[in-house]
């Protein structure tokens, strides 16, 4: 009886909630509504909030849980909120997971706006662009060139290939963290392990509802409690790094990222009045770092494989292309980033993956910190407003054969449309200079070095359909060729 009374006080209070807010809207020029509640249940939910553009427009509201939410579908409304008037909508939604996730830590993905997070961005940035920028390529290079050895002696079988492409960018991400001699895997794994047990308890049905409807939360809830117990998992290992690293620090001198922000974190700051940057920050920089470099970079090379066994013309026509930029009997040695723009199809392909299979389609949402407008409508202050990415790539007013994997439009004359997989503004990508990089390094050392061949059937090349930030595909096998060096054009089983 007393477990009924609650449910009906709490059911009470959110529907006061929900007039209340209704209320609070009157007089406003809002978007238009699509009618209905149980949007976020829909499959492919980034395409079909795309579909109803054709009624309502680019810009519109619809309700998820206990609140109305603006979605952007088009390059052009995202651009406006996200990069003119970026500080109108730099904002996070506080919702009850993103609590847990980040409960004892000021974190950088999940936190809202102030100058004390500009001076945490600030921080992170740095350290990634400054302080590995020398070892950056050689170590990406290095652990490819491993990589492509470790696929060769699996050539003779199928090879998972999502499971092997997850471990090694992890393995990558902890090296730049951590330091680049990790004397074993058991950090990697570790970290690995439990950057998989996050997503997948994030993502599960029974927290998503309770980040719609927050008084859920006071009901007894398993994989709350079990999210909370992984959580505490992870940040036990961060601190236990985060101690090593402090005792083995050398003034003026620093080995990885961790090393570089920790000498910063003493370091006067000509905005210190925006406060106090403290080890926590240092401890959620490295875990949105290894949660953002880890399975959304896996997911992206699972993808652009997939299209290159649905389309093998292209991976020949790319493998005539590194063999003609690196010429015979070239060795891997010789792919170099800076040599990218010689290699204007691999950077088109790379483009053409990241616009159909944005990995984090719908981004993270964002809130406005003021009272704003796009396209002419009122967007109210503490509005949450989500950036459709994968639906503002498939705009068919902007991209012509919008749903077709085509890497040549890449290569017409004239300007291209942008492509907005990594978001924009303020809260873009911190990871994206190093994800294009991976991308990029990845896919050249492997088509030099194989042909991709399907194992039995090709992989499906629609989504996943479970709730989830990320654009998971189906698993699947492939078969690498090893390629015969200094003939072009031509492949041998070894």
């Amino acid at each position: 009886m007393l477990f009924l009374g609650l449910l009906l006080l709490l059911t009470l209070l959110a529907g006061s909630r929900l007039l209340w807010g209704q209320r609070k809207l009157r007089g406003f020029h809002l978007p238009p509504h699509a009618p209905g509640f149980l949007h976020f249940l829909r499959p492919n939910l980034p395409i079909y909030l795309l579909s109803l553009t054709r009624k309502l427009g680019p810009v519109y509201r619809l309700r998820l849980g206990l609140q109305d939410v603006v979605v952007l579908n088009s390059n052009r409304a995202i651009e406006e909120a996200m990069v003119r008037k970026w500080a109108d909508f730099a904002g996070r939604p506080r919702v009850p997971s993103y609590k847990v996730v980040s409960q004892h830590y000021p974190d950088l993905s999940l936190g809202d706006y102030s100058l004390l997070w500009k001076a945490h961005k600030k921080l992170v940035r740095s350290a990634l662009l400054l302080g590995i920028r020398e070892s950056l390529e050689p170590l990406v290079k290095q652990l490819t060139q491993e990589f492509c050895e470790h696929l060769r002696a699996q050539a003779s079988g199928p090879v998972a290939i999502q499971e092997e492409f997850s471990f090694f960018v992890c393995n990558i991400i902890c090296c730049l963290i951590f330091g680049s001699k990790v004397k074993d895997d058991t950090l990697v794994y570790a970290i690995h392990n439990c950057v998989r047990d996050v997503m997948k308890a994030w993502s599960h049905w029974s927290i998503q509802i309770v980040d719609l409807f927050p008084f859920l939360k006071f009901f007894p809830n398993p994989m709350l409690w079990k999210l909370k117990k992984i959580i505490e998992k992870r940040d036990n290992i961060v601190e236990q790094q985060l101690k090593q690293h402090k005792e083995s620090l050398v003034t003026g001198r620093w080995k990885d990222m961790i090393d570089y922000m920790l000498q910063e974190l003493g370091r006067p700051r000509e905005d210190s009045g925006s406060g106090q940057l403290l080890e926590g920050h240092v401890h959620m920089a490295v875990v949105d770092l290894v949660i953002g470099g880890s399975e959304t970079m896996a997911a992206s090379l699972s993808w652009a494989v997939a299209f290159l066994l649905h389309h093998p013309e292209i991976q020949q026509r790319l493998q005539k292309e590194l063999d003609l930029h690196l010429g015979p009997g070239a060795s891997s040695a010789q792919i170099l980033y800076k040599d990218r723009m010689r290699l204007p199809l691999l950077n088109a392909t790379i483009a053409e993956v990241l616009r159909l299979r944005p990995v984090v389609p719908l981004a993270l949402p964002h809130r406005t910190t003021r009272a704003s407008s796009i396209f002419g409508y009122d967007i109210p202050e503490d509005t949450v407003v989500i950036p459709n990415l994968q639906g503002a790539n498939l705009d068919e007013m902007v991209w012509e054969r919008a749903e077709e994997f085509w890497p040549d439009r890449f290569l017409k004359p004239g300007k291209n449309p942008k492509v907005t997989s990594f978001g924009c503004g303020a809260r873009v990508c911190l990871g994206e200079p190093l994800a294009r990089m991976e991308l990029f390094m990845v896919l050249a050392h492997l088509l030099q070095a194989f042909t991709l061949l399907p194992e039995g059937t090709l992989p499906s090349l629609q989504p996943l359909t479970c709730s989830s930030l990320n654009l998971w595909m189906q698993p699947f096998q492939v078969r690498l060729q090893p390629r015969a060096l200094g003939v072009p054009g031509h492949d041998q089983c070894q």
